[in-house]
Order: C-alpha cells, then sequence, then structure tokens
C-alpha cells in the first residue's frame, strides 16, 4: 500500500529508533498503514548513526525515541548535529510534552529540520499529521529557492560591497495578511543574494558580515530603496500594501538615517504611514541613547516602529514603555505549534493582551498550520505571516499569488464578525477584495 486513503504518502522512507521492540513494531505497523514504502529499524542510537553511515542513500525522515540505553535520543541528535546529518526529525517519548518540546527546541537551535514531536504509545492521527508535515515541508522548501544556499559559502567584505554597488542582491516579498479575513494588509521586504557560480547565500551570512564590516548602511539603502519602489508601482496598479522594512540598530546613531529614510520615500511619492521600520528588540539595549532620538524622529515624521523579534531578548517589557513601537511582532518561537503546548499559549495569548492593552498592531511570524491561525484569530492577533500564507516571493509573482490566494479567503476567514480591527491597522484594499 502506498497511501492512506486517498491522500499521497510524502515520506518515501523513514529510519525508526527505539531500544523497545515492542514499540518499534507498533511504529512500523502505523507507518506501513499509512503507506511509508521503505522502513529501516535501529534499537539504538549507536546503530542507527551506524546504519545511516552504511545506506547509499539516507531516509526522509527520523523518528527518535528519547529514553534508549547507552546514547539516549538527545546525545543521537546532538551526533546528527555533529555529524552534519539534516534529515527531518520526529521527537517521541513517553515523557512529558514540555520536556519533549525542549528537546525539539534544542535540535532546532542545532540548526535541524525539526517536524514536531510525538507522545508515545504512538497513535495514527498524530503520526499521520507528521507525516504529512514533512510532504508541506518539502514543498515549501522546494518553493523557497529555486537553488539551494550554500552554508559553508565563504564571502568577504570587498565581494559583498561590490555586489551591492552593481544592485545584485535583491528583494523577496512575504505577505502579511488581515487575521479576520486573510485578505492581504502588506508585506515584508527581505534581501536576496544569487551570487554568480555558487547560488542563493544566506541571509544571516551576508547581513552580519555586513554589520561587521561597516556595510549595513549601503545595505538597508539598496534593499529599502528597491522596495519603495516597488511599493510605488503596486501604488500605481491600485494595489496600496504597508511595506515593511528592517533596520538594524546599528544604523540608529547615523546621524543623517531619519533625513535619508525620508529622502527617500519621497522620491518615490509615498507617505511614510506606508512604511513599517521593523527593529530588533534584543539589539536595542546596547544604543538606547541615540536610538530613541532617531526613532522618535521616525515616528514624528509618520514612520510605523515594529518591535521585532518579540520575547526572544530580556528587556521586551522595557523597550515597549521607552519606545513609541505602532506595531508588536511576535516571533515564531511562540507561535510554531502554540496550538498543542500550553505553555506558548499562555505566552502568546499575555503578549497579545498586553499589545491590545497598549493599542498596538499584532503580527504573529512564522505561522504554519490552520490550528496556530485559529489560535491566534481566537487571540485576537491583528496579522498573519508565514509559510501556511505564502512564502518570501519576488515581485513579478505577487500579483499571481494574490490571485491564488483569493479562493483560500473562506477557509481563513474568522467565523466571528463582531471585532473589529485596531485603529491602526490600514482599511481593507477594495483593490485585493
Amino acid at each position: 500500500m502506498t497511501q492512506h486513503g486517498n491522500t499521497p504518502c510524502p515520506v518515501g522512507s523513514l529510519l525508526i529508533v527505539d531500544d523497545s521492540g515492542v514499540q518499534r513494531m507498533h511504529a512500523v505497523d502505523l507507518c506501513r498503514q499509512f503507506g511509508v514504502p521503505l522502513i529501516y529499524e535501529a534499537a539504538t542510537g549507536s546503530e542507527a548513526l551506524e546504519l545511516l553511515g552504511l545506506l547509499a542513500l539516507s531516509p526522509d525522515l527520523l523518528i527518535v525515541d528519547l529514553e534508549m540505553p547507552g546514547m539516549d535520543g538527545v546525545e543521537l541528535i546532538q551526533q546528527l548535529h555533529q555529524r552534519q546529518i539534516h534529515i527531518p526529525l520526529v521527537v517521541a517519548s513517553v515523557r512529558e510534552l514540555s520536556l519533549i518540546h525542549s528537546v525539539e527546541l534544542m535540535a532546532r537551535n542545532l540548526g535541524l529540520p525539526v517536524l514536531g514531536g510525538l507522545q508515545k504509545p504512538l497513535t495514527l492521527p498524530p503520526l499521520q499529521a507528521m507525516l504529512q508535515r514533512f510532504g508541506e515541508l518539502a514543498r515549501c522548501q522546494g518553493a523557497a529557492a529555486p537553488a539551494p544556499a550554500n552554508p559553508a559559502v565563504s564571502i568577504c567584505r570587498e565581494e559583498l560591497a561590490s555586489a551591492i554597488a552593481r544592485g545584485e542582491l535583491g528583494v523577496h516579498y512575504q505577505p502579511k495578511v488581515d487575521m479576520r479575513t486573510g485578505i492581504v494588509r502588506g508585506v515584508e521586504a527581505l534581501a536576496r543574494w544569487h551570487r554568480h557560480g555558487t547560488g542563493f547565500v544566506r541571509p544571516d551570512l551576508f547581513v552580519a558580515l555586513a554589520e561587521e564590516e561597516n556595510l549595513i548602511h549601503e545595505l538597508t539603502l539598496s534593499v529599502m530603496g528597491q522596495a519603495l519602489a516597488q511599493a510605488a508601482e503596486w501604488n500605481a496598479r491600485g494595489l496600496k500594501l504597508s511595506m515593511a522594512i528592517n533596520l538594524s540598530q546599528r544604523l540608529l546613531d547615523r546621524p543623517t538615517l531619519v533625513d535619508e529614510v525620508s529622502a527617500l520615500v519621497q522620491q518615490r511619492g509615498l507617505k511614510a504611514d506606508q512604511v513599517v521600520l521593523e527593529i530588533t528588540e534584543s539589539t536595542l539595549a546596547d544604543r538606547l541613547g541615540t536610538a530613541l532620538g532617531a526613532l522618535a524622529r521616525l515616528r514624528l515624521k509618520g514612520f510605523g516602529l515594529s518591535i521585532d523579534d518579540y520575547g526572544t531578548g530580556f528587556s521586551s517589557m522595557q523597550q515597549l514603555a521607552r519606545i513609541p513601537f505602532t506595531e508588536l511582532k511576535i516571533d515564531r518561537s511562540f507561535v510554531h505549534g502554540a496550538h498543542q503546548r500550553s505553555n506558548l499559549r499562555v505566552i502568546l495569548q499575555s503578549a497579545l493582551e498586553l499589545a491590545r492593552q497598549l493599542g498596538l498592531v499584532t503580527v504573529a511570524e512564522g505561522v504554519e498550520t490552520l490550528e496556530d491561525w485559529r489560535l491566534l484569530q481566537q487571540g485576537g492577533c491583528n496579522v498573519g505571516q508565514g509559510y501556511l500564507i505564502a512564502k518570501p516571493m519576488p515581485a513579478s509573482e505577487m500579483l499571481q499569488w494574490i490571485k491564488r490566494h483569493q479562493p483560500r479567503l473562506r477557509e481563513l476567514r474568522h467565523e466571528s464578525t463582531g471585532a473589529g480591527p485596531s485603529p491602526e491597522l490600514p482599511p481593507e484594499n477594495p483593490a485585493l477584495q
């Protein structure tokens, strides 16, 4: 059997690592019911590593038990990282969910792809959902990058400076949609670099290099210039979207920053209130003295200010009290899987309530499942962003994506129509209806 019901199985092969023969047999039976054609088994972490070393073609997926004699599941995951074996993982255990989720977080922080965690004994519906998630992950990764980014790529200051000067760095746009209706409200501009001969360079690599080598000013102005030109082009076609642009904290003590940003907006015939500048909250503390002046001036000129990755730093409350933010952007680590984890739900709801009390627009990033989307709707979140909605894409794909997105509005729409949007939220765009 190659499918469960009418749904084709997205997993071609997997490896189950569990010291209990009974539990392995049970997991194998469930995977076969779902239609996985090739299933490997290992009784210990060491046996799993040995098997992975012998296989000519790695399995699509690993299901790893945590409690095993000798090398336990945590140690196995650490060994996978050290050996640069990046196979998607499912973490399984009879232990409490908080422990399972802690191991998930550890693996993600090590850079390993993690589909989620399951409590044992395994049952078919949760396992089936996890295997389907593998198919969604594969589709998203395939669509998100026509050529894979090379994590080991080496770049120097001169090469990056030359690429910025030549306009080699482009911009992709990730849609941000109204949580009540699913209608597109805006986009986030994200820098992308396709280097000739080596493929895509990861943004975290070249942005970090730009900050270290004092190129972040040139990089930011390049991205901002392209994004604002695109916003003006969309405006001319009747598509008015808010444009969110990341602003490095290293620029906040630059005396000319406010005038430069204002000039770029004016050159494109835009208004400042169409632009939201995102500032990562954990980076503000060291430069607060100079940052406050720049951020206050930007707010006076009408720009929106978003506290990005909210909750990942240690001074979130202080920053909200000190800085005139208009938007609170909740980090994906508090969004993804929140429908399954009570501790995440508590943190998420407290952030949404805090923002509501302060009159801030709330944006949830990293929304990947409909269950998390519904939870955010129930909590009163204003805007959603993530792979459930769309991957970042070139501007040339945006209008076609909007047409494809229209049939999904009924599915995404909130059942209740009683609550209105925050006063700061842009009105619905007639061009998108």
